[in-house]
């Protein structure tokens, strides 16, 4: 059985205060992990951008790339913001799905 795709939003950076990465997937677990692997060569490799710290999910991509395109159009000060309001000490939020079935042996999120 396929996992059901996880659409969202979400932020990463390097670590807290550290550069960040406003992004739109369809599968956030997937996503991550290409994050984490370095598969994007480019801005977020450069960066060593991987640390999940904010994300929102959605029922559709079209809802979630028009929040995409607002949260990009926000200011650096209100992007910690909301951040800070949901996950203060900029805690990977990823971290808990390492132990996941869905994370590991999974051939459909390669």
């Amino acid at each position: 059985m396929r996992e059901r795709p996880f659409i969202a939003v979400y932020i990463v950076t390097n670590q807290p205060y550290g550069t960040l990465y406003i992004g739109v997937t369809s599968n956030l677990y997937q996503r991550i992990r290409q994050h984490r692997e370095g598969r994007f060569k480019g801005f977020t490799c450069e960066h060593g951008l991987h640390r999940l710290v904010w994300y929102q999910s959605f029922g559709s991509m079209i809802e979630a790339i028009q929040k995409e395109k607002s949260l990009k159009r926000y200011l650096r000060p209100w992007k910690i913001n909301l951040i800070e309001r949901e996950n203060p000490h900029w805690n990977d939020l990823s971290r808990p799905w390492d132990d996941m079935p869905v994370w590991k042996d999974r051939p459909e999120l390669d």
